[in-house]
């Protein structure tokens, strides 16, 4: 017989979560995205865990924790009514559902606080993702982060629609 995996769970944000939260950051930006962006890009991107900033952000947005076992392997936080900040998996359980898991509650709350449309700046490594979902790309942007440039794309999706 099959083992049956563990199912994972949804909790909100606490503040004890920022270290645990930047470890999967940093461990997505190093072992995710490396197809996409540079090593100094990386570098670069991964200093935000370390600034005091990364856990105010955490604590300002609306931050979904997704647990296995009680222990957080990812998270997304909602930025106002209508804007998806972060999403991070922890590369130990990317492609098992986690991020499907966070943007479908994420778009569940933003359409209960009566938002309409839903838009992410998503990385190169995540627009094919965000893309599945029925997000369109409106436009690319550059970003500047610790003297490094990386790209991104705007994208949106009007809620209630299918993908």
């Amino acid at each position: 017989m099959g083992q049956t995996l563990p199912k994972p769970a949804l909790r909100p944000f606490l503040p004890d979560d920022v270290p645990v939260l930047a470890a999967i950051f940093t461990a997505s930006i190093e072992q995710l995205t490396g197809d996409d962006y540079s090593e100094a890009q990386q570098q670069a991107w991964m200093e935000a865990a370390e600034d005091e900033e990364f856990g105010k952000r955490l604590a300002s947005d609306l931050t979904l924790i997704a647990t296995l076992e009680g222990s957080p392997v990812g998270f997304a936080s909602l930025r106002g009514a209508d804007h998806i900040r972060m999403l991070y998996v922890h590369p130990a359980v990317a492609g098992q559902g986690i991020a499907t898991m966070l943007v479908d509650a994420l778009e569940k709350l933003a359409g209960s606080r009566g938002a309409k449309s839903l838009s992410v700046d998503a990385s190169d490594t995540a627009e094919g993702f965000f893309a599945k979902r029925g997000y369109t790309a409106q436009q690319r942007n550059s970003v500047t982060i610790n003297d490094e440039w990386l790209a991104n794309t705007t994208m949106k999706k009007t809620l209630g629609a299918a993908p």
